[in-house]
């Protein structure tokens, strides 16, 4: 796994290679991590993929949009339902990415098979989270963690 290091959600778009698809994890710490080594550590909240035209960086700004008062990034949703405090959210936030260069456009048999890896990786992180902590991330267990709007 190749992960970038961690960015301070605020830095977000100063990753590399966002503009391709690919998997992107959230880190909630009161510690300043920015520019440290991706590492698989108990406050990852989410993990989550994209195989979008628009890539990471779109996906995430799907994410922000949804913290930030909007809808339509249902993670984020079940994220705000618990950290409802927008300004402590994202000074705290983190994210770490790992893109797959492709395009997302073409039906080449090479851009299909890196885009269905997307997808294969976004559960091989799952397993591999669950393996070391006996759970999914907080807010992918969607049985456990509610949403905005939720009764």
């Amino acid at each position: 796994m190749n992960f970038s290091n961690w960015k301070h959600w605020q830095n977000r778009n100063q990753l590399d290679n966002i503009k391709y698809p690919g998997i992107y994890i959230l880190l909630y710490s009161q510690k300043n991590i920015s520019d440290r080594q991706f590492s698989w550590v108990n406050n990852i909240i989410y993990i989550g993929m994209t195989n979008s035209k628009g890539g990471l960086k779109s996906r995430l700004q799907q994410f922000e949009n949804t913290i930030a008062g909007k809808s339509g990034h249902g993670g984020a949703e079940r994220v705000i339902y618990k950290h409802n405090n927008y300004n402590k959210l994202i000074s705290n936030l983190y994210v770490s990415v790992q893109p797959f260069v492709c395009d997302t456009t073409s039906n080449k048999p090479k851009d299909l098979l890196i885009m269905g890896k997307v997808a294969e990786y976004e559960y091989i992180c799952f397993a591999k989270y669950t393996k070391i902590f006996g759970c999914l991330p907080e807010f992918n267990d969607k049985k456990k963690s509610l949403k905005k709007g939720a009764k």
